[in-house]
């Protein structure tokens, strides 16, 4: 039994040494300042924002989207996806008498072998090129975002600085009710383990993502990767987009501290569904996939504690100097969220909870319920290339 243990043991301290050391980081992420810019001109920008039933929060991220105190030229597009609560209505209301220009056009019926959310945004991308055809670069937004009036700048002024091709950030969710607090962070911290954002902004390497939520592109490059038809299939699309974006240029993924997220996740199952919606995806629907992302979630998060607990000798040491690793590296991502350091001792539940989502994913695909947006399911299957979020 107690060689079982140490091999257990040592199987936990492998894994945290990995990701600690060799895993670029990613659980040291915080929130960066803008660079300095100071540019003579700066360039036009144009917004694309597929929107379908959102008018309990368009109007908060129009009216903040549409008054940012950017100097140059900037234009908002918003694509009413068939909504039927009066979205585009309230956008316009929105827009009245602020900065910057909003043109609301309504979505073509979708087509087969597009999932529909890029669809709307393809819509929004013609139209773009229409009232906005010298735009430098294209803001790729959601409907729910609230941006910071220097936001735009801060885009900006990263994308030129760096020579950047895609500057993405992941938006701020939110973590008002218990079920937030507890799982938010989390889903933060492995999306992070799993894309760091260290290896995506490092040109050297072929890891690539982007976070759907903020996605400033290069609109040059985005037409010569074939703009949004090249990954119209796919329902991860942001890290689908980096994918496309990255060997054509630079490109740039952190975390945001005053663009947030107007939509919460209130509930237990809402945290759920938002997993089960493309967990399955991220695994390549594979089946094999799904069993060694299972196995590696249970060895990395529930082993150290229970061999801290119910352990021997060495294997309960080197159990509890792991566990206190985990809790250790979990800090940083709930500092970034102002929330008690406390919320670490949770961190196993919640990856087993992560871990449950997952395999549910892996059932709704099996039984034909797949991934959808806002109430409509997506196309999707095994030619569907694995991405991120």
């Amino acid at each position: 039994m107690i060689s079982l243990q140490l091999g257990l043991a040592l199987l936990a301290l492998g894994i945290w040494t990995t990701l600690l050391l060799f895993r670029g980081s990613f659980w040291r992420e915080r929130p960066r300042a803008a660079p300095a810019y100071a540019p003579q001109a700066w360039p036009e920008i144009v917004a694309v924002i597929p929107a379908r039933n959102e008018a309990d929060v368009v109007g908060d991220s129009m009216a903040a989207l549409l008054a940012q105190d950017y100097p140059g030229r900037f234009t908002v597009v918003l694509v009413d996806d068939d909504s039927g609560d009066g979205t585009a209505a309230v956008a316009s209301r929105a827009a009245e008498g602020l900065a910057h220009h909003l043109t609301v056009v309504r979505n073509d019926p979708l087509p087969s072998g597009w999932t529909g959310k890029l669809w709307a945004v393809n819509r929004g991308l013609a139209e773009a090129a229409r009232i906005a055809p010298n735009a430098k670069y294209v803001l790729l937004t959601d409907a729910d975002i609230r941006y910071a009036p220097s936001s735009l700048r801060w885009l900006v002024a990263r994308a030129e600085t760096g020579q950047l091709k895609l500057v993405s950030l992941m938006v701020r969710l939110k973590t008002a009710t218990l079920a937030e607090r507890a799982l938010i962070p989390a889903y933060i911290f492995f999306f992070q383990k799993l894309y760091p954002f260290a290896w995506i902004r490092d040109p050297r390497r072929r890891m690539a993502g982007a976070a759907g939520g903020c996605m400033l592109v290069d609109r040059t490059v985005l037409k010569d990767a074939g703009g949004i038809a090249a990954i119209r299939r796919e329902l991860i699309d942001d890290c689908a987009l980096g994918k496309a974006i990255k060997p054509r240029g630079p490109i740039w993924l952190g975390l945001a501290d005053d663009v947030v997220s107007l939509r919460g996740y209130p509930r237990w199952r809402d945290v759920w569904m938002l997993i089960a919606r493309s967990a399955f995806t991220q695994l390549g629907f594979s089946t094999a996939m799904l069993i060694m992302a299972t196995l590696g979630m249970l060895a990395t998060y529930l082993l150290p504690p229970l061999l801290a607990i119910f352990g021997a000798g060495w294997p309960r040491l080197i159990g509890a100097a792991v566990w206190l690793a985990m809790l250790f590296a979990y800090q940083p991502i709930l500092r970034t969220y102002r929330l008690s350091p406390l919320w670490a001792l949770a961190l196993p539940l919640v990856a087993l909870f992560y871990t449950a989502a997952t395999i549910d994913s892996a059932i709704r695909y099996w039984s034909g319920r797949g991934g959808s947006w806002k109430g409509r399911l997506q196309a999707q299957g095994p030619q569907t290339s694995a991405g991120g979020r």
